[in-house]
């Protein structure tokens, strides 16, 4: 594959990546919206955001063996259609059960991208790895932070019956895979892991998937819990444009601090990257609750926590696919999907101390996760790992 090519590709994974990745963001962006059309609780509005989390991530570790057996690229394809046509439909279910089954089923899709989709960007990486996999996990982080402004401009304009027509980008994006990326090689039959490789979880990759599910417990709970406060505690209206922008800055902050943490790979060692960044978000996390929301220093302090706490998951990818070579799109789904999901899982938990303690309280103790979570990195990271720029 020459150098334009493997640009070009790669420029449309990142596309097709943010593309399935927004919907997550309309989610949130639309939990103050559904908690008053359907009068739900905190919990309750936590049980929509844990099934997407589990739909869209839990599963990613078999979807990635899946991907390794029967084809990265058709894996990829298939599963941004699927997720796309679903999951565009959620703004307009007419009931919570609806939206429920809406959010499992289309989540799957998702699931099935979210692997296949990294392995390809780690067969263009070259030398580069770290750096291609950080542009690549922010396409998805760009999706999510684009998607609350897609959904709130269609809120705002009182056109949320529109919404089914976003499912479009996402099938074109997957009939573009399909007509451009080249075939990925594919292990030989009887080197193929288990569906299900839970020797993973009990070596280094599993404590490196503890420290990430920490570390996603923060970044969930601010995405879907910040919504809530903002207008419930800090008195911001449903359909203000601090809320929505509020969820893009975090998000398309993170996907910078991704980017700028692979480009810093040669020069300081991964283990300090990954453990510095994450505890020193918990900082602009503090202050955001004694600022008063949309003014600029607010926005400072939102865009500094979100570049920090997602600084290091690229480079976590990376590591966990060194780690275990011989299942790397099981490894890849663990630390890009399994995490994620286990920690929309736990967030139901944050969501009923939501409403035994108050959302600041709840906030809190879940940001604070982030230093137990930048303890096992460092343990697993610092091992075996070579010095910067070797």
């Amino acid at each position: 594959m020459t150098a334009g090519t493997a640009l070009g590709v790669s420029a449309l994974l990142v596309v097709v990546h943010a593309t399935n990745d927004a919907f997550a963001g309309m989610l949130s962006a639309l939990l103050p919206t559904l908690q008053v059309r359907f009068a739900l609780s905190e919990t309750a509005l936590a049980l929509f955001v844990a099934t997407l989390s589990f739909s869209t991530s839990v599963t990613q570790p078999v979807f990635g063996v899946l991907a390794d057996r029967w084809g990265r690229r058709r894996m990829a394809a298939l599963g941004v259609m699927t997720s796309s046509s679903l999951l565009s439909l959620m703004a307009i279910a007419p009931t919570p059960w609806l939206l429920f089954l809406i959010l499992l089923v289309g989540g799957l899709g998702s699931a099935a991208f979210h692997p296949a989709g990294t392995g390809i960007a780690r067969s263009l990486g070259g030398s580069r790895k770290g750096l291609v996999m950080s542009v690549f996990s922010a396409g998805g982080t760009f999706g999510v932070a684009v998607g609350p402004l897609v959904i709130g401009w269609l809120l705002m304009t009182g056109n949320l019956s529109l919404s089914p027509l976003l499912m479009i980008p996402g099938v074109l994006g997957g009939l573009a895979l399909l007509a451009f990326v080249p075939a990925q090689p594919r292990p030989r039959s009887d080197r193929w892991p288990p569906l299900l490789d839970f020797s993973l979880l009990r070596g280094p990759v599993g404590v490196l998937a503890a420290s990430g599910i920490l570390r996603a417990i923060a970044f969930v709970t601010f995405v879907n819990a910040m919504p809530l406060y903002l207008v419930t505690v800090a008195g911001v209206a449903p359909a203000s444009p601090v809320l929505f922008w509020t969820l893009t800055l975090f998000s398309s902050s993170a996907a910078v601090g991704g980017i700028v943490a692979g480009a810093l790979e040669r020069r300081v060692r991964r283990s300090r990257l990954i453990v510095t960044s994450m505890l020193a978000s918990l900082l602009p996390f503090a202050v955001l609750f004694v600022l008063t929301p949309g003014t600029p220093v607010y926005f400072l302090c939102v865009a500094a926590a979100g570049a920090l706490v997602n600084a290091g998951l690229p480079l976590m990818v990376v590591t966990a696919q060194d780690l275990a070579p011989h299942a790397m799109g099981a490894a890849s789904g663990l630390l890009m999907g399994f995490t994620w999901g286990t920690a929309g899982l736990l967030y139901i938990g944050i969501g009923a101390l939501q409403e035994a303690a108050g959302l600041g309280p709840a906030m809190a103790l879940a940001f604070l996760a982030l230093i137990p979570a930048a303890a096992l990195a460092w343990r697993v990271i610092r091992r075996d790992e070579l010095p910067a720029g070797s």
